[in-house]
């Protein structure tokens, strides 16, 4: 079962958009949350695709190509509350906190992006309002609720990322991000690297600030929670294949992991 997020109309989102955001497994019962930013690529249909293209929407630079996919299989195989955000990061990035540069790009690895160009201020909240916002709340609300009922919370960023950036390749098959609280992700790295088949990036390809990332800085460590940004290459998951069999190994990474992270 999945719930979505409605919103309420206004200039920019109108009755034929899409909601923002899909919970899957709203009463799961893992330990286990998911967020995905940059699930989709979605652009109200008043922005008309922000000047751009299908093929650029499509491209990395639209969203994190094939997490939606290992998300839900993934909350599905550990019975794990889910959230995949529906909107372009080009529309607004839901991993970037307010003052970011980035939250609106203007350019994208070498794309312009006409829609973003010299929007005012009204049309920058507006976006913030419509879409930023209400996602976050409904994260909030569930982490709220979780420490309510003192229920555990292993928190995990569900990202992925392009194989060439700026013509350089990346040898990595996953990433394992954090900024201070290496609880989680130092974990994780080991276990990725002990399944003896990957190349697993140590804070690569990016890394996690408070001025870059609004995820971990406000709902992990904001709230004191185990938790970690996870990358995953796009070619390796793709299709529908690839999202499964990545769904399948991080559920077996992620449960032997539990109990340990729970005694941390």
């Amino acid at each position: 079962m999945a719930d979505s997020g409605t919103q309420a109309l206004s200039a920019l989102l109108g009755g034929d958009d899409p909601d923002i955001y899909t919970v899957h497994r709203a009463h799961g019962t893992s330990a286990y949350v998911l967020l995905a930013d940059h699930a989709g690529q979605q652009v109200p249909r008043a922005l008309d695709g922000l000047g751009l293209p299908q093929a650029e929407l499509d491209r990395h630079i639209g969203w994190d190509i094939g997490i939606a996919g290992v998300t839900r299989a993934l909350a599905a195989r550990l019975d794990a509350w889910a959230i995949e955000q529906t909107y372009s990061r080009l529309l607004i990035d839901c991993n970037r906190p307010l003052s970011s540069p980035t939250l609106i790009p203007e350019t994208s690895d070498g794309t312009v992006v006409p829609g973003n160009a010299g929007i005012s201020d009204v049309q920058r909240q507006q976006r913030i309002d419509a879409i930023h916002v209400p996602y976050h709340a409904r994260i909030d609300t569930e982490l709220a609720a979780r420490a309510d009922a003192t229920r555990p919370t292993l928190l995990v960023m569900m990202h992925s990322f392009t194989p060439v950036m700026n013509g350089v390749a990346r040898p990595w098959h996953a990433g394992v991000l954090y900024h201070r609280d290496t609880r989680f992700a130092h974990a994780l790295l080991q276990a990725l690297r002990d399944e003896g088949d990957l190349v697993v990036g140590d804070n690569e390809p990016y890394s996690v600030s408070s001025t870059s990332d609004y995820a971990v800085p406000v709902h992990g460590e904001g709230r004191g929670l185990l938790h970690v940004e996870l990358e995953i290459r796009q070619d390796l998951i793709a299709d529908a294949a690839g999202q499964f069999a990545w769904a399948a190994r991080l559920a077996r990474v992620f449960g032997a992991l539990e109990s340990k992270l729970l005694r941390a």
